[in-house]
Formats: structure tokens, sequence, C-alpha cells
């Protein structure tokens, strides 16, 4: 009896770990979530309930002073988890906002520079590449990228790395392919990471997509000439 009773005492001496802490932390929480709504709500379309459209991205970018072609668009959307190319609902917004703890313009604006940080870590980026092909992919059943928005993508999303500038001279010279799909996309970043400069450790018998083999002797045949 005697330890119930103290149990009860402690209780009414620290409320913060009973009921009212609990409703302490909802409060917090209810009022964190009403900031994000409220963020969300200046650049909401109105035409489509819960959901920031094209012209509602446009209107952000141009507030955070960022061109919605940078990069850190594209990561942004990777934070949200965006399902719908140009557009962010609202649950993904509030999702997003609340794992980068940002509920205003210029928290979002100061937290755009750790979205780069984390691509420092391999498994960050190579999620995030993997959400950039798919993000691309508008319409119903869609499995590949026309070539020109994969080019574009890809020299958004890998930049300078190693083999880029010459595989987009590769794609943009021949005529096989029209299209890039997710095996050829992937293929491409594990080709960047462990493919040196001058290909001589390249092995075609590690099962590469055929577009590498080809891309490959595309670029020997290159340097052959170069030298």
């Amino acid at each position: 009896m005697r330890r119930s009773s103290t149990r009860r005492t402690w209780v009414l001496l620290h409320p913060a770990t009973g009921v009212a802490g609990a409703a302490t932390v909802n409060k917090a929480t209810a009022k964190e979530q009403e900031k994000i709504d409220g963020f969300f709500n200046q650049y909401a379309d109105k035409a489509e309930d819960h959901c920031i459209g094209p012209e509602g991205i446009e209107a952000l970018c141009e507030d955070l002073g960022v061109p919605p072609t940078d990069v850190r668009i594209l990561l942004l959307a990777w934070k949200l988890q965006a399902a719908r190319q140009g557009y962010f609902s609202l649950e993904e917004w509030r999702k997003g906002l609340k794992s980068m703890r940002v509920d205003s313009l210029d928290k979002l604006r100061k937290a755009l520079p750790s979205l780069q940080q984390e691509m420092v870590s391999p498994y960050n980026f190579k999620d995030f590449y993997t959400f950039s092909f798919k993000y691309c992919l508008t319409e119903p059943r869609q499995k590949t990228l026309d070539l020109e928005t994969a080019c574009q993508m890809l020299s958004l999303v890998l930049g300078s790395r190693p083999h880029v500038a010459s595989f987009l001279r590769f794609l943009q010279e021949q005529s096989e392919y029209k299209a890039m799909n997710l095996d050829q996309w992937s293929a491409f970043l594990r080709f960047c990471d462990e493919i040196k400069p001058d290909l001589r450790n390249y092995d075609e018998s590690q099962a590469w997509p055929l577009l590498l083999d080809n891309y490959v002797e595309w670029a020997k045949k290159g340097m052959v000439t170069k030298s």
C-alpha cells in the first residue's frame, strides 16, 4: 500500500511525466503542424485541393531565390518523396518539412544546403538518383525516359562526375536508342563510380547493359582517333 501511495504522490508532484506532459507534447505538435499548413497554403493551388501545383512551386522558387531547374528543388522533391512531378501534396509537405524541422520560408531557405550535404552519403545519393528517374515518369505505366529528358536529368543529378559529359555526347550522337530505362539509368551510376576515366577496367562480361557496351566501344574509338 505504501508503494502505491508513494507512486500517486510522485505523479502528482511531477505532472509533466503523466497526462499533462502528453498534452503539452500534443499541443506543441499541433502548433508545429499549423505553421507548416500555413506555409503550405501560401502556395497551394486554389483549383486543386491539398496540393501545390506548378505555379505554386514556381512562386516558391522565386521566393527562395532558386531557379526551378536547380538541383536543390529536385532535392526538396526527394525529401518530400513527391509522387507527381511538379506537385507537392499536403501530406508530402507535412511529412517532409517536419523531418527537416521547417515551418517557414526562411527556415526552408536555410535548410536547402543541408539537403546537399545529405548527398555525401552514398546510400542517400543512390536513393536520390533513383528517385530522380521515377519522378520524371509522368504517364501511367511509363517505364522509360525519352533521351532528351534523360540527358537533362543526368546532367542535373550527376554534374561533372567522370564519364557524364562523354556519355551525354554519345546519347546525342547515336540513333539506336530513343529512351532510357531504370536498369540502364541505375547501371550508369555504378559505371561512374567503378570505371576509370580511361575505361581500362571495363569488363563487358560483367553483365553491363548493352547501352554501356556500345558507349564504351564508341568512347574507345574516340580515344584512338585523338591519339
